[in-house]
């Protein structure tokens, strides 16, 4: 095994392993790991993101649809919505410097990060949010599915950490069932968004198709995880990474944009 490949399945096994003990946030180490572990182009590693988002996404999904823990009808809702807006970002995602472009999605980690804090101080309280009504309803799932398909399209991420919180918040979705839903629309925008992209440059495929592999299969051992482990402190854990990881990003790429 060539040391590319194995970074590749390595890599793709801790992010495979987070969206899986998760259920959201995983995916947001792709880029950083295909730009700095696998010496990929910003682009590329946007792009390559996509296929890894995708396909980790919809080995997630499967299990939650036979487990009945899929809104098909929520999903399909924010998915129409995120579809054409995850073409748009691909299209201005390709417009953009790519050290701005790592810029920018380190400042989406730091946001990750602050939202799954959040998310782990509802987890410690006992009583769950009462679902919203009227225009209170329906605005956070439209800003979501817009939202969250620009940042598929434009950073080749998943968005979960919005989306899971939105089906939980607004729709009174219970925990299981929000992450359900969210892998399917994830999986249906990361596909658009790819869809778009494919044409525009070379897929590293030798890099790709492993690092997919590895992160589906982390996924599914991923779920293991969260039985040993409590989810606060899972989902702390995880905030923090993100926080040194979008820091070191940061850094990085904000050296080589002064430079240039």
């Amino acid at each position: 095994m060539s040391v590319a490949l194995l970074l590749a399945v390595l890599a793709g096994v801790a992010v495979g392993l987070s969206l899986g003990a998760l259920g959201g946030g995983g995916s947001i180490l792709a880029v950083p790991a295909l730009v700095y572990v696998l010496s990929l182009d910003p682009r590329a590693a946007t792009t390559a993101s996509l296929v890894v988002v995708g396909a980790t996404a919809l080995t997630g999904a499967v299990g939650h649809a036979r487990a009945g823990r899929v809104d098909w009808r929520a999903a399909l809702v924010v998915a129409a919505l995120g579809v054409p807006a995850a073409l748009a970002g691909s299209v201005v995602g390709r417009l953009v410097d790519p050290q701005a472009l790592l810029v920018a999605f380190a400042g989406l980690m730091v946001l990750a990060a602050v939202a799954m804090f959040r998310r782990s101080r509802g987890e410690v309280a006992a009583a769950a949010p009462a679902p919203r009504t009227g225009a209170r309803r329906v605005v956070p799932v439209v800003a979501v599915g817009l939202g969250v398909g620009f940042l598929t399209g434009f950073l080749g991420v998943g968005g979960g950490f919005l989306v899971v919180p939105a089906l939980v918040l607004a729709l009174g979705f219970a925990m299981p069932t929000a992450v359900g839903t969210s892998l399917v629309v994830i999986a249906l925008t990361s596909l658009a968004a790819f869809a778009e992209r494919v044409g525009h440059g070379a897929v590293p495929w030798g890099v790709v198709v492993p690092f997919a592999v590895a992160a589906a299969g982390g996924s599914l051992l991923g779920r293991h995880v969260t039985d040993r482990v409590p989810a606060v402190v899972l989902t702390r854990a995880f905030a923090v990474l993100l926080l040194l990881v979008g820091g070191y990003v940061a850094v990085r790429a904000g050296t080589r944009l002064q430079a240039a």
